[in-house]
């Protein structure tokens, strides 16, 4: 009964819907009607800036961080490796369905990959680590915070199956899952990718003037 509890209290934890209070306290207007649509971070940097962008991601891995973490409430998880990181696993996905679909925010959130983030960093920094370099290296050459998403959760996948080469198919399992998740929740990013019609966050603006400035001058 004490698992089932903590499984409802990590939902409840992943359903703060942190975008949507934020535009509504201090910019007045509800982020899930403006831009992409969703409640998340990709969608904040978009609509309220880089500023706002890091402080919903931040506080959207913190939420996959606490919600994976509620294990330590119950002592016998503390001694028990195999079945902790089950457990871990259960707490943390019911933590990234609560940022999808937020009871406070009427089931209507965001796409769950800086909670599902939060999650992976709680059961295996080292891979968290690796999925942040490859998600900050696709940001830093596009811009594109949906296809660094994208990328980072394939990324997730070969690191758990090949490169660390996890034996227990539990995790297995959760590592193939997290990348069909991840693609599956940004269909509509893909399409608009492959349209090129996607629209970048609104950071690296420096380097971006810099790289066009020997442009401007040739044309000139």
């Amino acid at each position: 009964m004490s698992e089932v509890l903590l499984i409802v209290l990590a939902y409840l934890i992943g359903s703060v819907p942190t975008a949507v209070w934020i535009s509504k306290y201090f910019f007045n207007i509800d982020i899930r009607e403006y831009g992409s649509g969703n409640a998340g971070a990709t969608n904040t940097f978009r609509v309220l800036g880089s500023k706002w962008g890091s402080v919903v991601m931040a506080v959207d891995i913190l939420k996959g961080v606490v919600a994976t973490s509620l294990y330590v409430l119950i002592p016998y998880y503390l001694h028990d490796e195999f079945d902790r990181t089950n457990f871990m696993v259960g707490l943390g996905l019911a933590g990234v369905l609560g940022h999808i679909f937020p009871i406070w925010a009427d089931f209507r959130g965001g796409k769950g990959v800086a909670t599902l983030f939060g999650m992976i960093l709680a059961i295996q920094p080292v891979v968290a680590v690796c999925c942040v370099g490859v998600f900050l290296l696709v940001l830093y050459l596009t811009r594109f915070v949906s296809l660094s998403s994208i990328l980072a959760g394939i990324a997730f996948a070969i690191l758990i199956l090949f490169i660390f080469n996890e034996k227990e198919p539990l995790y297995r399992g959760f590592a193939i899952a997290v990348a069909l998740l991840v693609m599956l929740t940004h269909q509509k990013n893909i399409s608009r990718l492959l349209r090129g019609s996607e629209s970048k966050v609104p950071i690296f603006k420096y380097r971006d003037k810099k790289r066009s400035r020997p442009r401007e001058n040739q044309a000139k």
